[in-house]
């Protein structure tokens, strides 16, 4: 008997490769679904271009379940590429894959999979999902904590957890390429990416200037008193807690402390004056309820960065506010944080600006 109709996001590496594979072996009716978020131009660059389609569809066609491609390069340059561009032009510092797991994957996908009929969507994430006795979906980090991507799903809200499946978060990696080998799979040996998809040369800065040219101008590059030092051609090029490419020669290391995108000026300073006691966030959303108070936590500010203690405050219209333990370095607007307790997460939303 079914289990149930899945609709399976497949970026042709071995992680959905062998999600789908396991549904299907569990008794799901599977789809795998390989999504044209940018159009390469034929170039093969990380999970996007011919190899990686080519990659998902011949492990639909090892494994025997049917498969497509769909084109959400539209939607994908509407509610990702836009607003990366944006948020550099604002000189903050935006994390696109939190972005597109929100928007495209459990939004756009989801979406998709709702209209066409499907009981779930899938992915390769490494992150666990489960029901507690209060009838409320958790989100947990992966079982393998050097693979856990639970910093990228901390936007999913209680209905796109009830609908999303995630095979391989309770296992290690080096389990999901032996299942791999076991079925047969062409891409059990294939490296992970970690390239950003939609900027095949691998320089961002360069894509963001080819959206928002008038980025590209001179400016000030300071110290922590305002004494000019330097020289920059656009605040898109740095971000809070740089050390290199930084263009100034300073007596001691220093690293950008600021991004002043009104001023088209840059900060930079020695490493001791990057901490900062806290940070006000916005856009939090809750798993699986918003806390009634003021709460210990653990809080992660970079997607591989260590989990640091903090009091989080729940505030109205959405937004937080994080006083840590111990001062913490390159609180960087724009970026995702993540609210732990222990391994499930309770929330996430975005750094708008640090406290000092």
């Amino acid at each position: 008997m079914s289990e149930g109709s899945v609709l399976v996001a497949m970026s042709g590496g071995v992680d959905s490769s062998v999600a789908a594979c396991l549904l299907r072996e569990e008794g799901y009716d599977v789809l795998g679904s390989h999504l044209q978020l940018v159009h390469t131009g034929g170039v093969d660059h990380g999970c996007c271009g011919p190899s990686a389609e080519r990659d998902a569809r011949a492990v639909a066609e090892t494994a025997g379940f049917p498969f497509e491609v769909v084109d959400m390069s539209e939607v994908f340059e509407e509610r990702i590429v836009g607003d990366y561009v944006g948020e550099h032009t604002s000189g903050r510092t935006p994390n696109p894959c939190v972005r597109c797991n929100e928007r495209i994957k459990f939004g756009a996908f989801l979406e998709r999979a709702e209209e066409r009929g499907f009981d779930f969507v899938a992915t390769g994430h490494y992150v666990r999902t489960e029901r507690g006795s209060d009838g409320a979906w958790r989100l947990r980090r992966g079982l393998d904590r050097t693979k856990d991507q639970s910093y990228v799903l901390a936007g999913l809200t209680q209905g796109q957890l009830r609908r999303s499946l995630f095979p391989v978060g309770g296992q290690a990696k080096a389990e999901t390429r032996a299942h791999a080998e076991r079925l047969g799979l062409p891409v059990a040996g294939k490296p992970d990416s970690q390239d950003l998809c939609f900027a095949p040369s691998g320089d961002a800065g360069a894509f963001v200037e080819g959206r928002a040219p008038d980025l590209v101008r001179e400016g000030e590059v300071v110290d922590q008193s305002g004494r000019v030092i330097g020289a920059h051609e656009g605040v898109h090029r740095f971000t809070i807690g740089q050390r290199r490419g930084l263009g100034v020669s300073t007596p001691e290391r220093s690293y950008v402390l600021d991004v002043d995108a009104a001023n088209n000026r840059v900060v930079v300073g020695p490493a001791d004056l990057l901490a900062r006691r806290g940070l006000q966030a916005t856009g939090m959303n809750w798993i699986p309820n918003v806390p009634d108070g003021p709460f210990e936590a653990e809080v992660r500010i970079r997607y591989r960065g260590p989990a640091a203690d903090a009091v989080v405050e729940p505030l109205a219209g959405g937004r937080a506010r994080i006083e840590f333990r111990v001062p913490q370095h390159a609180v960087s607007p724009g970026q995702a944080v993540v609210v732990y307790a222990g391994d499930e997460v309770v929330g996430g939303g975005t750094i708008d600006r640090p406290i000092r």
